[in-house]
């Protein structure tokens, strides 16, 4: 997602290093749309207000060997309040592509230039 100066949203969490996208774990009985909405508001303060679309699915083997990671692109949305710091999400930015913080992970990165630049979609996270 990005802003009206087409910065990107990241967030850094508590438990683990470096910059990535908001998102998380779908629930049961969650579709994963709907754990899009859920993730987005609970770690960024956003609503989505609009069809989103699927960038990919992409095979993240480093932690479960059956785990995977939808990435959406999100065009309308809404930010009515910034969630204060918690144990989970330390902070969330948005950030100018060509000014991405220091420690932001390398699957965001491919991912930002797959959607913006061209760059051949990797099915691996």
């Amino acid at each position: 997602m990005t802003d009206d100066d087409g910065r990107v949203l990241l967030v850094r969490h508590g438990y683990r290093p470096g910059w990535h996208f908001p998102g998380g774990g779908i629930e049961w009985r969650e579709t994963a749309e709907t754990a899009l909405t859920r993730e987005l508001f609970e770690e960024a303060g956003v609503i989505l207000k609009g069809p989103v679309r699927l960038h990919g699915l992409f095979a993240n083997f480093s932690t479960m060997p059956n785990d995977h990671v939808a990435v959406f692109v999100v065009p309308e949305w809404e930010r009515p309040r910034v969630p204060k710091p918690n144990r989970e999400i330390v902070e969330s930015r948005f950030f100018a592509r060509d000014e991405l913080p220091q420690g932001t992970v390398e699957p965001v990165r491919r991912r930002l230039a797959e959607i913006f630049d061209g760059a051949p979609i990797d099915a691996k996270w």
